[in-house]
């Protein structure tokens, strides 16, 4: 089963996400754990997470179909130690949010070498870490999330996703979570049911789809190995539909959060119902 839903607001509350998400009539959901642009936030409150429990056990959707999204501001591979210090203390406080709302994912962008180290230095500092950040928390699973590569983000490549998960300690607790609009950006095509099968294919061999724990399901406005990270509306971008056709229609996506990042919110509802409609649609000869 398919599991749909969007990167809904917090507004007024932690606990009013699983509402918004209800709301939209979407299976699954994102959301920020705290203000994504700012290094410090008050403290979940007991009614905060009571409510927050109580709500998304109201709306129907399921823990493990939650995938919060980190601050902005981190940067786990960051070259100066004493930022680096900063960004891995704000990491475990949003791996101990999702502790105390019982969720089990954490979704994060890996890491930046800001043009002063090497890539494979910057890949090892992530998972150094993510190691660190898991050793001091339980029952939450790190998700990296691949990125269009755009400055010196790392995350683009397959490979820095396999290396990162190399290098981390317990294997249990990290996955990926790919998105549409950045595997396009980054030069892995997507945009016939053919592309679909290469990139997917590539990405199993490379990482293994035993990782994949979470997708942001985007189309793209910017050009295809372009390394721009610029979201659009399903079907209003370079990537058209065949991609979320076959994505609903591929079993290897079940039962995981597919979660829209687009432009629009004011059409998220309409395009959750698209993406269901997509399913079972002829025309996709996926597994």
């Amino acid at each position: 089963m398919k599991y749909v839903g969007a990167h809904v607001r917090t507004t007024g509350g932690v606990e009013n996400a699983p509402l918004n998400a209800r709301a939209i009539g979407a299976r699954a959901f994102a959301l920020f754990l705290k203000n994504q642009r700012q290094w410090q936030a008050k403290p979940y409150t007991e009614q905060n997470i009571a409510a927050f429990k109580a709500n998304l056990a109201a709306s129907g959707i399921r823990p493990e179909h939650v995938l919060p999204h980190d601050s902005y501001l981190i940067n786990l591979g960051h070259p100066d130690p004493e930022a680096l210090a900063r960004s891995r203390a704000a990491f475990l406080d949003e791996m101990q949010r999702c502790e105390q709302l019982g969720l089990p994912l954490l979704n994060f962008h890996p890491g930046s070498h800001l043009n002063r180290i090497s890539e494979r230095d910057c890949l090892a500092i992530i998972a150094e870490s993510i190691n660190w950040a898991l050793d001091r928390t339980s029952g939450v699973t790190a998700v990296i999330e691949n990125t269009a590569g755009q400055g010196s983000n790392l995350g683009y490549r397959f490979e820095h996703l396999a290396q990162i998960i190399e290098l981390v300690e317990d294997k249990t607790r990290i996955g990926v979570c790919l998105d549409t609009c950045h595997t396009f950006a980054a030069g892995y095509d997507l945009r016939l049911p053919e592309d679909c099968a290469r990139t997917f294919a590539e990405f199993d061999s490379v990482v293994g789809f035993r990782y994949l724990r979470g997708m942001h399901l985007n189309d793209a406005k910017s050009d295809f190995a372009s390394r721009v990270d610029r979201h659009d509306s399903l079907g209003q971008g370079k990537l058209g539909l065949e991609v979320f056709r076959y994505i609903m229609n591929d079993h290897r996506f079940a039962d995981i959060p597919l979660v829209l990042e687009t432009v629009n919110e004011e059409i998220w509802a309409e395009e959750i119902r698209l993406l269901y409609a997509l399913e079972r649609a002829p025309g996709i000869t996926a597994d």
